[in-house]
């Protein structure tokens, strides 16, 4: 099959690691063509550009910044996003057919592309790859009101992406009920569980020691991470107040790293606490990520607790590619916690409690760490690969 992908993520290829370079890789490897369709934002300085090689072609297009900028910048960037794809398609993939188009939220902008490339290619498929639940969860932590234009503008094309796309896959079963319960137009048999996933890759040894000591990491005591992304998503705010608490514990550390609007406000943080089990870096190559992650002993995964949404962070593959356990802070409404907990992998509890933090930490740093982590390894193995994913979109297809 020929394939179009559409993103918001910035692609450079397909040869790295991630959830969707992964799944692209996969469908790669039985056979399809692939053509991607990424935004290179302003911050980058690059134009719009075709990039043909030999086992997919990636159509890079200029765009304004639609990630860590401003929320003026954001809207209108995600505004003409559509436009500015449906134009480089145009243009540059002139004569070319395809017989399934997939894409994936953010944004939820893309129906305009998604009706042309559908007019052009009259039977062609459509497959959503659902990671985003959008405007309500820009609702949920106040950054726009129901009542407000600009909601029933977002909301308008949500509903029109849904009815577009042949098939919704979701992050989990709380995902799936949440587009069908609060979309009844949507078919239910339309929905699935079609979850983040990663190409299991053969593991590197790390010299622990030697990485813990190079980034200030102490050797004697179990090292909780949070790494990726630092934003309003992510409860920043909750999170302070959890390591405040537990900032000179004797019996655990805690490395935050990454990048995201709030990753100033953890700085000056600890810049005026000056805690002493608390570190936080910059984002570091995801390369030197996955080695840092290895060193580590427990992820940690941190939510707002407003969400009415049920997000589902893929940062959880990494931790778990790696046999570490998890312990998730999050809302009620996600189902990430009881996913973990019911699997025994990890610990479960809602983000609004630094006292609840703290006593979930003291059941972690209690248990069989090591063992915890080997069931999350397992968990991943059976659910969470590329090849679980494609199976699951292909079974439509064949």
């Amino acid at each position: 099959m020929n394939i179009i992908f559409l993103t918001i993520s910035y692609l450079k290829d397909i040869s790295g690691r991630g959830i969707y370079q992964d799944l692209l890789r996969e469908f790669v490897a039985k056979g399809h063509s692939v053509y991607v369709v990424s935004p290179r934002e302003r911050r980058l300085g690059l134009q719009t550009e075709l990039i043909e090689r030999k086992d997919f072609s990636l159509l890079g297009v200029k765009t304004l910044n639609l990630q860590k900028t401003n929320l003026i910048e954001k809207g209108l960037g995600t505004i003409l996003l559509e436009f500015q794809f449906k134009y480089a398609i145009k243009k540059f993939y002139k004569g070319i057919s395809w017989d399934l188009i997939l894409y994936s939220t953010p944004p939820i902008t893309f129906p305009n592309v998604i009706k042309y490339l559908m007019k052009k290619n009259p039977g062609v498929r459509t497959y959503l790859l659902l990671k985003d639940i959008f405007p309500q969860n820009a609702v949920d932590l106040g950054m726009i009101s129901k009542i407000s234009p600009l909601y029933w503008f977002f909301r308008r094309k949500e509903k029109q992406l849904y009815r577009l796309s042949d098939y919704i896959g979701c992050m989990s079963p709380a995902n799936v009920r949440y587009i069908i319960e609060h979309n009844p137009e949507v078919l239910p048999e339309r929905v699935e569980v079609a979850p983040n996933s990663i190409e299991l890759k053969p593991q590197v040894h790390v010299d622990r020691v030697s990485l813990r000591q190079r980034y200030g990491l102490p050797i004697d005591r179990p090292v909780f991470i949070f790494g990726g992304n630092l934003g309003k998503p992510q409860g920043i705010d909750f999170l302070i107040q959890c390591l405040d608490m537990n900032a000179n514990r004797e019996n655990c550390f805690f490395l935050v790293i990454g990048t995201g609007t709030e990753l100033p406000l953890l700085k000056k943080w600890h810049q005026t606490r000056q805690p002493h089990s608390v570190k936080v870096l910059d984002g570091i190559p995801k390369e030197a990520f996955d080695n840092l992650v290895q060193s580590c002993d427990v992820g940690m995964i941190f939510l707002d607790h407003r969400f009415t949404i049920p997000n589902f962070p893929s940062r959880l593959l990494s931790y778990l590619e790696y046999a570490m356990p998890v312990l998730c802070v999050t809302d009620a409404n996600t189902d990430i916690g009881r996913i973990v907990e019911d699997n025994g992998f990890g610990y479960w509890c809602e983000s609004e409690s630094a006292k609840e933090f703290t006593d979930t930490l003291e059941r972690m740093i209690s248990s069989d760490i090591v063992k915890m982590g080997e069931i999350g390894f397992r968990f991943l193995c059976a659910n969470y690969l590329v090849q679980n994913t494609y199976s699951v979109i292909m079974s439509h297809y064949v």
